[in-house]
C-alpha cells in the first residue's frame, strides 16, 4: 500500500464515512487472563465512544511506510487449509460473528504476543464501497463497482492513570484523584487484506508497529505467518555493514559524505512518486559506484549483499538515509550539520593534526548566546 491508499482507508474512520459494521474486543491482564470480552454493532455505540475508537483506528494506520507501516506477504503454504492466512480470511468472511473463531484468534494473540502488562485486543469489520476515479483523479462516488471488505486489529496497552490531586465540584474540594485503567494508543496492529492498487489483496497485509524496532517477530511468525521482514534499524545497520565490508581500510570521510549526498539526492528526485523509493542489489551497487568506489573494491559486493541483506531483498531508501542531519562524531565531540550542507565540513591536517574544519561566515551562537568569532 502506498501513502495515498493508506490515507484513503484512514478517511473512513469518521462519522460521515464510517463503513464499520462490527466491533469486538478482549481485555487481557498481565497474567494473560481474559478479563472481558465484548461485541457490538459499531453504529449502536454511543457517539462519544465511536470518536475515541476512530482515533485508535487512525493511529493503527499512521506513521512512515516501511518503518511503522510494513507491507507483509503470506507464503503460499499459509494460504492453504490450516494456514494463518486461511484462518484470518475466514475470520474476515465471518464478519466477526463466529464466536468460536473469535475465541481462537484471542487465544492465539494471548499465546504469542509478547507483552507483560494489561492490553486490549480490538477487532473491527468494515465494508468500503470503493469510488471510481475520473481521468483527472477525482472520485466518482456514484460509480463504485467494487468493495473492500476488511478487518483491522489493534492491540492497545492498558495502564493505570497517574496518581494525583483533582478538584471535586460536588464537594467543592481538592482530593485524591481516582485512578482507573486507561486504554492507550495501539502498540501494534494489522489490516487484512492489504488495499493495493485500490483493490483487496488477499496475499498481503499491512502491519503496524508504534515502535519500528519492536516488530513482535514471534507474533508475526506464529499468528500472521507472514514472511520475515527487516526492521528500519536493521536495514540501516545492514547497509552500513555493506559499506564497511566494501571499503575496508579505505572507508574515508569524503566517500561516506558522497554516498550520503547521492542517496539524499535520489530520495529528493523520487519524493513525488506514489511508492517509496526502494534500492535492490543493483541499485545499491550503482549508488556505491556513482559515489566513487572503484570496481576492484566491489568484487565481493554481491556475496556480501546476499549474506547481509538477501539476494532478492531490497532496502527502503528512507530507512538507510539520514535526511534530517549529517552527523560527525568523535569520542568527545558531536557535530550535526544540515544534510544539504554536508560540504561545509571537511577533514584536514593542520599543524600535523587531523582536524574537523568548518568555515564560519555567519554569526555563531554558544549556548544560545551570540559570540564574536573573529
Amino acid at each position: 500500500m502506498n501513502k495515498k491508499e493508506v490515507l484513503e482507508i484512514r478517511r473512513q474512520f469518521s462519522p460521515e464515512n464510517c463503513a464499520i459494521t462490527r466491533i469486538c474486543g478482549c481485555y487481557v491482564d498481565g497474567d494473560k487472563e481474559k478479563r472481558l470480552e465484548f461485541k457490538d454493532a459499531f453504529l449502536s455505540l454511543p457517539e462519544e465512544e465511536t470518536f475515541k475508537y476512530f482515533d485508535i483506528f487512525k493511529k493503527a494506520l499512521s506513521g512512515t511506510i516501511g518503518k511503522n507501516l510494513i507491507h507483509m506477504e503470506f507464503p503460499l503454504e499459509q494460504e492453504l487449509s490450516g494456514g494463518t492466512q486461511e484462518f484470518i480470511r475466514r475470520l474476515k468472511e465471518s464478519k466477526l460473528t463466529d464466536d468460536i473463531l473469535l475465541e481462537e484468534f484471542y487465544d492465539k494473540v494471548i499465546e504469542y504476543y509478547d507483552f507483560g502488562e494489561h492490553y486490549l485486543i480490538l477487532l473491527i469489520h468494515a465494508v468500503y464501497d470503493i469510488p471510481g476515479r475520473a481521468l483527472d483523479g477525482s472520485e466518482l462516488f456514484d460509480a463504485s463497482d467494487s468493495v473492500y471488505e476488511h478487518i483491522l486489529c489493534c492491540i492497545c496497552p492498558v495502564a493505570l492513570s497517574k496518581a494525583g490531586l483533582c478538584y471535586n465540584p460536588a464537594a467543592n474540594s481538592i482530593q485524591d484523584r481516582i485512578r482507573d485503567w486507561v486504554v492507550g494508543e495501539p502498540a501494534n496492529g494489522f489490516l487484512f487484506p492489504a488495499f493495493n492498487d485500490r483493490s483487496p489483496d488477499l496475499h498481503h497485509l499491512l502491519f503496524y508497529s508504534k515502535k519500528p524496532e519492536e516488530l513482535q517477530d514471534y507474533f508475526v511468525a506464529s499468528v500472521l505467518g507472514c514472511s520475515e521482514v527487516m526492521s528500519a534499524g536493521t536495514q540501516k545497520e545492514s547497509f552500513q555493514d555493506i559499506i564497511v565490508n566494501t571499503l575496508k581500510e579505505d572507508c574515508d570521510y569524503t566517500v561516506i559524505r558522497t554516498i550520503h549526498e547521492n542517496l539524499n539526492e535520489m530520495i529528493e528526485e523520487a519524493k513525488d512518486e506514489p511508492e517509496p523509493l526502494e534500492l535492490g542489489k543493483q541499485e545499491v551497487r550503482k549508488l556505491l559506484t556513482n559515489s566513487g568506489i572503484p570496481d576492484e573494491k566491489l568484487e565481493t559486493f554481491e556475496k556480501d549483499y546476499n549474506e547481509t541483506i538477501g539476494a532478492h531483498s531490497s532496502l527502503l531508501a528512507s530507512n538507510i538515509a539520514e535526511t534530517k542531519k549529517f552527523s560527525i562524531k568523535t569520542p568527545e565531540v558531536v557535530v550535526n550539520v544540515n544534510p544539504e550542507r554536508s560540504d561545509l565540513v571537511d577533514i584536514q591536517i593542520i599543524d600535523g593534526r587531523k582536524c574537523l574544519v568548518i568555515p564560519i561566515d555567519d554569526e555563531v551562537e554558544v549556548n544560545g548566546i551570540s559570540v564574536n568569532a573573529k
